[in-house]
């Protein structure tokens, strides 16, 4: 059974990384479109009117998919897929191991660290695991 909260716990650590790209994508997006005021900007310097409108018009303010930003793309990852999946893995972890976190990681310690040395110690020095 520890090892099936380890997986699943592995498992939401990986969408935890996702979850980072997801807010990385929403960013970089969001300083795409603000770059696109100042390619207006420049277009329209440089005489291009036409274009300058065809891509204020075509890109600024444009939903990445249809009916939404990136921001919406976000809360609905977080209120569904991710809220399911993290309620989901403390509920199995609350069950099984006393909500204890990281249980394969705590195990491979015992097993790799050596005894005695100060480096290797089981606890830190204020007593917190």
């Amino acid at each position: 059974m520890v090892e099936a909260v380890g997986v699943l716990s592995e498992a939401l650590e990986t969408t935890e990384r996702a979850r980072g790209l997801l807010y990385g994508f929403h960013q970089l997006t969001g300083h795409a479109d603000l770059r696109l005021d100042d390619a207006v900007g420049l277009l329209r310097d440089c005489g291009q009117h036409a274009l300058a409108d065809e891509v204020e018009r075509e890109l600024v303010g444009r939903n990445v998919v249809p009916g939404r930003w990136t921001y919406q793309l976000v809360e609905e990852y977080d209120d569904g897929y991710y809220a399911t999946f993290r309620r989901l893995e403390e509920t199995v972890r609350g069950r099984f191991v006393q909500g204890r976190r990281h249980t394969l990681e705590a195990e491979m310690k015992r097993k790799r660290r050596t005894h005695g040395h100060p480096a290797h110690t089981a606890e830190p020095a204020d007593g917190r695991g």
